[in-house]
């Protein structure tokens, strides 16, 4: 059962329905996250070097989603820091390759026709399984830092076409901020699509405000890629929030992350999808989780990620259904469940149905 924290109880709904009240009134340190959950007292010291190494940062919003009775609470495990996150001695702190990829402050170039923008590095909350967690350990810049560089690196270079506003979180910065941002974008001549990735309508829906999607609808073609990892985190705050992008003219995709404990079973997936849909958001992609170092005990296989893939397929309308990726420094790998294509019969080919079935579909040489 959802309940106000204690610490918040009295706060007004004016008050808590600002999502600047939510930001200046986030968990940072574990003496605010002990006044809403008792700790294990023989974890206390080493989570307070977990802590100095990675930041805490949970919004009073998404504190409330959280079952403090359930060690295993799926929201629990996304934002609580654990002492697994300094027992891990494997992983790196850029999987990605980012710093090497990076021509210019801010920009981060795998493909030749696209680029990230790390507006801005900071986020409403830090979830335990980021792969950025090297950004959060040890930068403390604003928004904007050295931006100007970036977008004349963005105007100089032609083939870019796509650029996806990234961070931190981006809507975590003043609509303002975001204006100017998007206006310079907006008038570089070469820059077809702007892409938006940020995980505001999880766990900071406040901040889709009418002022903000009349700001974003400016500003098209547009599209808005959120972070559902849970069917819990679909509230009717959600997805007022997510509604009110969508009826701004803003397509919405969503990139989950597959993390032991939380979504890597293909029950709750199917749940999470078909959650999605009805809130027109489309599932975009399901990542396997990254080898970032502290993130060991999120880590599922592969073959798990193939099974919950395979699950879905069948079960689950197409739109519903995430492409799973594995990202390297190179790209996005799609990874298939082997079925479809199995093989060749003279003129026909046989194809494998999700109930496994076999099919011999006409097809000559």
């Amino acid at each position: 059962m959802r309940r106000r924290l204690t610490s918040f109880d009295k706060v007004p709904a004016l008050l808590w329905d600002d999502w600047r009240w939510q930001l200046r009134n986030r968990i940072t340190t574990l003496d605010e996250l002990w006044r809403v959950v008792p700790p294990d007292e023989s974890e206390t010291e080493r989570l307070r070097h977990v802590v100095a190494q990675f930041p805490l940062s949970i919004t009073p919003y998404y504190a409330s989603l959280i079952d403090f009775d359930d060690r295993q609470c799926p929201i629990r495990r996304q934002v609580v820091p654990s002492i697994e996150e300094i027992e891990d001695s494997g992983g790196v702190e850029d999987p990605l390759g980012e710093v090497e990829q990076s021509p210019v402050q801010n920009v981060i170039q795998i493909y030749p026709d696209r680029v990230a923008l790390t507006a801005v590095k900071q986020c409403p909350v830090f979830c335990r399984f980021c792969f950025r967690k090297r950004l959060f350990s040890t930068a403390r810049e604003g928004a904007g830092c050295g931006l100007e560089k970036s977008i004349e690196y963005i105007r100089g270079t032609p083939q870019i076409k796509d650029v996806l506003v990234t961070g931190g979180d981006p809507l975590i910065a003043s609509d303002s901020f975001l204006e100017r941002l998007l206006k310079s974008l907006r008038s570089i001549p070469h820059v077809e699509i702007i892409r938006i990735g940020t995980r505001a309508p999880v766990v900071l829906p406040q901040r889709i405000t009418p002022g903000l999607c009349a700001i974003l609808s400016r500003y098209h073609p547009l599209w808005v890629n959120t972070h559902f990892n849970h069917p819990k985190e679909i509230t009717p705050e959600a997805q007022e929030a997510c509604d009110k992008l969508s009826r701004a003219g803003i397509p919405l995709g969503n990139q989950s992350v597959l993390l032991k404990g939380v979504n890597d079973d293909p029950d709750t997936m199917r749940e999470l999808v078909r959650g999605l849909v009805r809130m027109r958001v489309r599932p975009y992609y399901l990542f396997q989780c990254h080898l970032v170092r502290g993130t060991r005990h999120f880590r599922t296989t592969i073959e798990q990620g193939l099974r919950i893939s395979g699950a879905l397929r069948g079960h689950v309308s197409g739109i519903a259904n995430p492409l799973f990726v594995v990202d390297t420094p190179d790209g996005k790998v799609p990874v298939l469940p082997r079925r479809g294509l199995k093989r060749r019969e003279g003129d026909f080919v046989v194809l494998e149905t999700f109930r496994g079935t076999e099919w011999r579909e006409y097809n000559p040489t």
